[in-house]
């Protein structure tokens, strides 16, 4: 049975927190959330943690023999405690793992749905925890859908340059299905809805974007000699979209490999880019994107009722218990969360 601890004395009763779901306990999670809380930017913002306070405690005792740090210390956090049923190893993604994760982000989604959060922040899963546990899930997103009752959520990675004001956007069309899949799923109806989306994300920075889409086929088709999907729907779909929003400079379909050209240039600071990119599947955005900005990046889900993000990295199995995980994705999903949420 879940139970619930006293909240943290650096909090602000006032302020709703940010729920994080601890994510596979196998993996890194556990650590990476000690560590983004103990750092200064985190003080005095309120959060919630889901997940077993005892595995949580003996992740910083050990990461502290280790020494590992600095890290919050877990008799400060606010918690639901959701203990674990069976024992977790680290660096061993079980059924159990599995199961926990699982009921972990479920139990964190029923806070924020029942207003006691602002935001969900969710740690890494692994999804053959979660089918080996019996819960047939592609990933987070596709269950942050089924728990929302939302027809489709989608996944958007956004990062933050060290210079400048511009934001780097990556909305995903198709996400976590097999490349043999992505032309039949691809549609006009869909690249409407996730261009739509794609917008009214970019319009909290820049009232006007200039927004890019890749195309599917190699040199985005090169006019119907290296694939048809261009040349049947594609440009028609972003010429029609393009009549509905005169006031967006919509480029594209771009070729795929020289699509975030611009990008990678001003995550260095030179010149300016696209304020939003549509990648039409999953490695298509990922791939630059981890590229440019894997310790900055972060998953942030749109289409639900509330603001979720999450790190852009997985469990990292072959470094979990060794302390040398790296906060600063965690970190970026945290100030994203506390910023948009």
């Amino acid at each position: 049975m879940a139970t619930s601890v006293a909240i943290t004395p650096r909090s602000n009763p006032s302020v709703r927190p940010l729920v994080i779901a601890l994510g596979d306990p196998a993996g890194i999670g556990p650590e990476v959330v000690l560590k983004a809380l103990a750092r200064p930017e985190a003080r005095g913002r309120p959060v919630r943690l889901v997940g077993c306070r005892r595995w949580l405690e003996h992740t910083y005792s050990h990461l502290r023999e280790r020494g590992a740090g600095p890290l919050a210390d877990p008799a400060t956090l606010d918690m639901l405690d959701s203990p674990l049923l069976d024992p977790v190893t680290p660096g061993v993604g079980t059924a159990s793992s599995g199961a926990a994760s699982f009921t972990w982000l479920s139990q964190a989604v029923a806070l924020v749905q029942e207003g006691a959060g602002r935001g969900l922040v969710t740690a890494p899963i692994a999804k053959a925890a979660w089918h080996a546990a019996g819960h047939h899930h592609p990933g987070q997103t596709e269950r942050l859908a089924e728990l929302c009752g939302v027809a489709r959520a989608s996944m958007l990675f956004t990062a933050r340059p060290a210079r400048g004001a511009w934001r780097f956007n990556t909305l995903l069309a198709t996400t976590h299905i097999p490349l043999s899949q992505v032309a039949s799923r691809l549609d006009a109806e869909l690249v409407t809805l996730q261009l739509d989306r794609l917008l009214a994300f970019c319009q909290r920075f820049q009232p006007q974007p200039r927004l890019a889409v890749a195309g599917l086929n190699p040199h985005a088709g090169e006019g119907g000699a290296l694939g048809q999907e261009e040349r049947l729907w594609l440009e028609d779909c972003l010429s029609s979209w393009r009549r509905k929003h005169p006031e967006v400079r919509l480029e594209g379909p771009l070729p795929p490999d020289t699509c975030w050209l611009e990008a990678a240039r001003a995550w260095q600071g030179e010149g300016s880019a696209a304020d939003g990119h549509l990648a039409l599947y999953h490695d298509q955005g990922l791939i630059p994107m981890k590229l440019l900005a894997f310790d900055r990046a972060v998953n942030t889900t749109l289409g639900l009722p509330f603001l979720r993000t999450s790190p852009d990295h997985g469990t990292a199995f072959n470094i979990a218990g060794l302390g040398v995980a790296r906060e600063a994705s965690m970190t970026a999903a945290l100030e994203t969360a506390w910023e948009l949420g």
